[in-house]
């Protein structure tokens, strides 16, 4: 069995969270749309990482759309006391599986009514607003409407906490002038490193950053440099990956996803893998090449 806390913990959202987590997105079918593949997989990939340790899951109920929460309510309901939901609002899937912005306060409204639905909760942990920006990368624009909404929500009791994903530094200061920010969600990993000041302002705050496609998403890391490093290591080079951004920043909390028992365990792995200065350095090079 994998040992979790090596990688550390850190605070999220009222609760103290293992650094490595999980990542449900990929739980629903191809395209993150529709049905997964193999439902009985699906619901034993949940299980199994519950069992591991991992008590940060993140998902959405755009997932699927609805698919991913169902899976999850199905597989860990009642939920563990320690584990701790985040979800995200500000999109719905087209009828063509699309990803489209709802970004209005009756969206938002909907959104947290519909995850609170398909999660089986009566309060969700963490809901993240989702800029969509130009999809996997933020654009400047205002917040505020979005951000109050959910702020007002949360005044209900209908959310706990509140985080951000997909934005800029400047809208994440425009969104602390309405409410605390308990994490940030932002496309990040080895080779994806525009938000190096963002991480390191963020851990100055104690904000947890969560970076999304820590391994690449949909295109995965390719890199030959990385491919050999992992191999003198006798890891595999997603490993190593992980295990970068781990050393990389405690802030850092890993959501890395799979619907596979498998690769869920080779992904945990990697909170047990200590890098050395040098190895970490050969890494750094990696990005900057």
């Amino acid at each position: 069995m994998v040992d979790l806390s090596q990688a550390g913990t850190f605070p999220l959202a009222g609760r103290t969270v293992n650094r490595m987590g999980y990542g449900a997105m990929q739980l629903a079918g191809p395209g993150v749309f529709g049905p997964p593949r193999d439902r009985v997989e699906a619901l034993a990939v949940l299980r199994a990482a519950v069992e591991a340790g991992v008590n940060h899951i993140d998902t959405s109920d755009f997932y699927g759309p609805h698919v991913t929460n169902q899976i999850l309510r199905e597989a860990l309901h009642p939920y563990p006391d320690d584990l701790l939901i985040v979800t995200k609002v500000g999109a719905v899937r087209g009828q063509d599986g699309a990803w489209l912005a709802a970004q209005s306060p009756e969206d938002l409204t909907r959104a947290v009514h519909d995850n609170l639905r398909n999660l089986g909760l009566e309060r969700l942990d963490l809901v993240n607003l989702r800029l969509m920006g130009d999809i996997h990368e933020p654009s400047e624009g205002p917040l505020d409407e979005q951000f109050a909404t959910l702020a007002r929500l949360r005044d209900e009791g209908l959310i706990g906490h509140l985080g951000l994903s997909n934005v800029t530094p400047a809208q994440v200061r425009q969104a602390q002038a309405i409410a605390p920010v308990a994490c940030v969600q932002n496309q990040y990993n080895l080779v994806h490193r525009a938000d190096d000041a963002l991480v390191d302002d963020l851990a100055l705050q104690g904000i947890a950053y969560v970076p999304f496609f820590p391994l690449g998403g949909f295109s995965p890391i390719q890199s030959d440099a990385l491919s050999a490093i992992a191999g003198e290591l006798a890891v595999s080079p997603m490993q190593l990956a992980l295990a970068w951004l781990l050393a990389r920043s405690p802030n850092l909390l890993l959501i890395p996803g799979t619907s596979r028992r498998a690769h869920l365990f080779e992904n945990l792995a990697a909170a047990e893998l200590a890098l050395t200065a040098e190895t970490r350095a050969r890494l750094d090079r990696i990005a900057a090449a």
